[in-house]
Parts: structure tokens; C-alpha cells; sequence
């Protein structure tokens, strides 16, 4: 809203000088969506990031713990590892413990955006058949109060977009898109999220978070790449980012998960086109499926190849993306295979010297 105005906030400025590029460039980027500020007005100690494919290319690390494994202590491990490496933003993607107080420590420490995933704390807390709007309204006013400066919301997997995962090989690997999936297969209502997106747009403008459309039919292996079901719910996505903008409310763009090289530059054109180039925030991709343990070299791949074609920022896959929950030492490679990876897309598109 304030770019839109000609206003120079002090994040657009401090993106500027870091990018070297003119304040007026990014103010006009910020005014038409195409680059985002994560910045919660309640996240004090943030170091402002532009995410934008005009800019250097941003890497994301995945942390938290799950209900079987990890602790608070070692999350904040990760937390200092990843931001030691060069981790761009950072994820909290807990999904059980005490996930409010994790999250509160991990904003004392975070300097760079921290995001997450609210359909996880709001099934840990209510189970994953009986939530209801009202409580999905309650969990991300308490987030965004909190401080937390972009969330990934899985707006755009409708209805009637299931029965076309169901005919896939591996069907619906996104957690937050399986949950969604379930839940309206047995209630027999469309996407909560969606129904609800106006009043969620009214807290995210509030609180200045970012929204990250979220691809919950993002391909799980190559059979399912750049399918019906994935480019389905890209149109959504692309209606949902007019939305955003509209309310004011910064908006990036989630992508696939698995896709053969030779797919890579269409998706990432497709979505510039489709969403009007909001940001796009892609998962690798994963280029081959024969690899687990050592997804950090094949995802690598893909995401130099993603952010080479327009990619605004890679989310890191660790050697543990098929087995388990990432330690220490994974959060650590997978963080500087991804360096790697954004710093080789960035010095072939002339946006970074060698």
C-alpha cells in the first residue's frame, strides 16, 4: 500500500541498498506484486528481504519438530545453523509439542522472515476432521500477532480438484493438502481456506503478512509432473494472488515439488503468467525419484534450473526429504547445497558477480 502511494519505507530502502538496485525499482515491484517484503509490523528484530525474480535468488530452510521426535532445544539449533549458512527466510513447521512457545523462541532469534504453515498447528490442536472456520481465523490472528511474517495457506486445492490427484501415482503428497483433501471428502464442503480467504486477507493486511499460496497438488514423483491436477490448482492460485492484491496483502506463489528438467522452464513461465509474476517459491524441484538421501544434490539441480527460469526463491530439500526429519548436520548441507545452487541461477542471469 505504501509503495502504491510512492512512499519509501525504510524496508524498501534497506531491500534497495542490499540489492543494489534504485529505490524507485523496488517501490514499483513492491506496487505490483511482483517482489515481496516479509515483514510482520510485530517481528522487531527482522532484517528486511526482497523476494523477487529481479533480485538475487533466496533460499528458505525448513525447520521444527514433529510429535515423535526433536525439542525445542534442538530447533533452535537449527534455527542458528541455518541462519549461520545463509538461510534467506526460515520455516517453522511444527506440528505438535508446545508449537506457540517454539515458535515465540524462534522469533526472539530469527533476524530474517520466519514462516509456517497454519494448518498444522490447527490440526494439532483440533484434530484433523473437526476444525472449523472460526478456528482457522483464531490460529492465524495468533500468529500473525505473534510476528510470524509469511504463511503458507492451501487455498487453491478445491473441491473438485481431488478427483483428478486421485488418478495420479502418488496422488496428494502435500501434507497441508492431503489434511484439506480429507477434511472435504468427509464434510462434503469445499476448502475452508478458500471460503475464507476475504477475512483472512483482513488479518494478514492488518499485521502486514505475507501470504504463500500453497501448492497442495504439487507432484510427488515425475509420473505426476505438470499435470491436470498441479496446473489446476495453479489457476486457482493465479485467481487467489488478484485477490491478495487487491486487499493489499503481499502474495508469493508455492511450486512443484518433482519435475524432469526438461518441464522446469515451463512451469516457471507458466506461473509468471498465470499468477501475473508473483513470486514464485518452489520446492527444488526434485528431478529424479531414485535418489533419497541425497535429494540435497538432485533438488539442487532443479532449483538452479528454477530460479535460472524465473524462480524467486528455492525452499532447501535436505539429504533427509524422503526419510526423516532433518538433524542439525542435514539443515547445514541442505542449506548450502540450495547457497550453491541460487548463487550459480544468479551468476548466469547477471544479477550476482562470480
Amino acid at each position: 500500500a505504501y509503495a502504491r502511494q510512492r512512499i519509501i519505507t525504510p524496508q524498501i530502502k534497506y531491500v534497495a541498498e542490499v540489492e543494489q538496485q534504485p529505490v524507485e525499482f523496488i517501490a514499483e515491484m513492491v506496487a505490483a506484486g511482483k517482489i515481496v517484503i516479509p515483514a510482520n509490523i510485530n517481528h522487531k528484530n527482522l532484517v528486511p528481504c526482497g523476494i523477487g525474480r529481479e533480485l538475487k535468488t533466496k533460499i528458505n530452510a525448513n525447520i521444527g519438530n514433529s510429535t515423535l521426535s526433536s525439542c525445542p532445544g534442538a530447533e533452535k539449533s537449527k534455527l542458528a545453523i541455518a541462519l549461520h549458512y545463509g538461510a534467506d527466510t526460515v520455516m517453522d513447521l511444527s506440528t505438535g509439542g508446545e508449537i506457540t512457545s517454539i515458535r515465540q523462541s524462534m522469533l526472539k532469534d530469527c533476524t530474517v522472515p520466519l514462516g509456517t504453515v497454519p494448518i498444522y498447528e490447527i490440526v494439532a490442536r483440533y484434530g484433523s476432521n473437526d476444525f472449523s472456520r472460526e478456528q482457522i481465523l483464531a490460529v492465524i490472528q495468533e500468529q500473525a500477532e505473534q510476528g510470524v511474517d509469511y504463511m503458507t495457506i492451501h487455498a487453491g486445492l478445491l473441491r473438485k480438484y481431488v478427483p483428478l490427484a486421485l488418478r495420479r501415482k502418488l496422488g496428494i503428497v502435500s501434507r497441508g493438502g492431503a489434511l484439506l483433501a480429507a477434511w472435504m471428502q468427509e464434510k462434503e464442503r469445499e476448502n475452508p481456506f478458500y471460503e475464507a480467504f476475504d477475512d483472512i486477507l483482513s488479518i494478514c493486511q492488518k499485521y502486514d503478512v505475507t501470504l504463500s499460496l500453497g501448492d497442495g497438488l504439487r507432484p510427488g514423483c515425475l509420473a505426476d509432473a505438470s499435470d491436470e491436477a498441479q496446473f489446476a490448482e495453479l489457476d486457482t492460485l493465479g485467481e487467489l494472488v488478484a485477490r491478495c492484491r487487491a486487499a493489499q496483502v503481499q502474495a508469493m506463489v508455492e511450486g512443484p515439488g518433482h519435475i524432469p528438467l526438461d518441464q522446469i522452464r515451463e512451469n516457471m513461465e507458466r506461473e509468471q503468467k498465470i499468477c501475473g509474476d508473483a513470486p514464485f517459491y518452489i520446492l527444488g524441484p526434485v528431478v529424479i525419484d531414485c535418489a533419497p538421501g541425497y535429494d540435497h544434490f538432485v533438488a539442487g539441480m532443479g532449483g538452479m534450473m528454477g530460479a535460472y527460469y524465473g524462480a524467486a526463491m528455492l525452499c532447501y530439500v535436505t539429504p533427509k526429504e524422503h526419510l526423516g526429519l532433518p538433524n542439525a548436520d542435514d539443515v547445514r548441507r541442505g542449506v548450502v547445497a540450495f547457497k550453491i545452487a541460487a548463487h550459480a541461477a544468479d551468476i548466469a542471469k547477471k544479477i550476482q558477480d562470480e
